[in-house]
């Protein structure tokens, strides 16, 4: 089990190796739930957390919330959000059908090709 200093050490490590946008997000195009938070642009609001799970369900569920917090602040695109979406997507359904090794490396994949450490 990952204690939780790690996990806030790996989910920057993530947020900081994962900014795929290349403009700053202006208020307007910041969704609902980001102006709702009350933090400001491109910060990980405090309440986050990452969720925790073992196997290939906790590593879709994280990758998952990571994706949906990049978004939120920001860092990401929802052009690259989406392509990202459907990966988790399918590492997810991969993952439900008992193929649990095959969905772990989809995420491990998938978070390589865009940037973020493993």
């Amino acid at each position: 089990m990952i204690s939780s200093r790690a996990a806030t050490i790996a989910f920057v490590a993530a947020l900081l190796a994962g900014c795929n946008s290349t403009s700053a997000p202006t208020s307007a195009l910041q969704p609902a739930s980001l102006q709702q938070t009350g933090a400001a642009p491109g910060v990980t609001p405090a309440s986050f957390r990452m969720p925790e799970g073992a196997g290939c369900s906790g590593d879709v569920a994280r990758w998952r919330a990571i994706q949906d917090n990049d978004l939120r602040t920001g860092h990401v695109s929802q052009s690259v959000y989406e392509r990202i979406k459907s990966e988790i997507d399918s590492a997810a359904s991969a993952c439900a059908s008992g193929r649990e090794g095959e969905a772990s490396a989809m995420v491990r994949a998938s978070r390589a090709r865009h940037g973020y450490p493993g």
